[in-house]
């Protein structure tokens, strides 16, 4: 029998910036917390990401102190660097004179693609083009929505209160896809 908390045999998840905003924006960090289930991981550029974004959406600053992401991950080498930065600038249209844009988005996808701890590693991202462009490389991709039927199945949350929270969040002024027109339709 395998040890719920030996996280070595777990799939790794990252979300970005974006999903953080999401959850944090309804006071709700503690059940993307709980989706995550320990699994949770961030790179630098997120995390730094997470940080500016606490301007905006107070609950973020929680996260560096409840530690439930880890420790920041950083590209240690110069080819992930490297590699990082291409994808930056090729898929996620980033340019040089904003070196920050789209860097968290695109230090994910390096480690996901390149370290093999991170091997079948989940992206969470509301970011259509960047979610589509990660699963036709294999890489399992998730979203809000995606990550609040679960909450709902899984009985962290009522349906009801789950499609509370999106709509919430789009009422904050967030951009979310996909939300059931009826709440019922989280259990799907």
């Amino acid at each position: 029998m395998t040890n719920p908390l030996d996280l070595s045999s777990r799939v790794s998840l990252f979300p970005d910036n974006t999903v953080l905003c999401n959850f944090g924006a309804v006071s709700r960090l503690d059940l993307l917390r709980k989706v995550l289930g320990g699994c949770g991981r961030w790179t630098e550029a997120v995390a730094e990401e997470a940080r500016r974004s606490a301007t905006y959406v107070r609950d973020l600053g929680q996260l560096p102190v409840e530690g439930w992401l880890g420790e920041p991950i950083e590209l240690c080498t110069e080819a992930e660097i490297a590699f990082a930065d291409r994808l930056r600038r090729a898929v996620f249209g980033g340019i040089p004179s904003e070196p920050l844009r789209h860097l968290g988005e695109a230090e994910t996808l390096a480690l996901i693609q390149t370290r093999k701890e991170f091997a079948g590693a989940v992206w969470i991202t509301d970011d259509r083009d960047a979610g589509e462009y990660a699963a036709a490389r294999g890489i399992p991709v998730k979203n809000t929505v995606t990550l609040m039927r679960e909450a709902a199945v899984s009985g962290l949350i009522h349906y009801a209160e789950g499609h509370r929270l999106l709509l919430g969040m789009i009422a904050d002024g967030r951009h979310i896809r996909g939300i059931p027109d009826r709440a019922e339709r989280l259990l799907d």
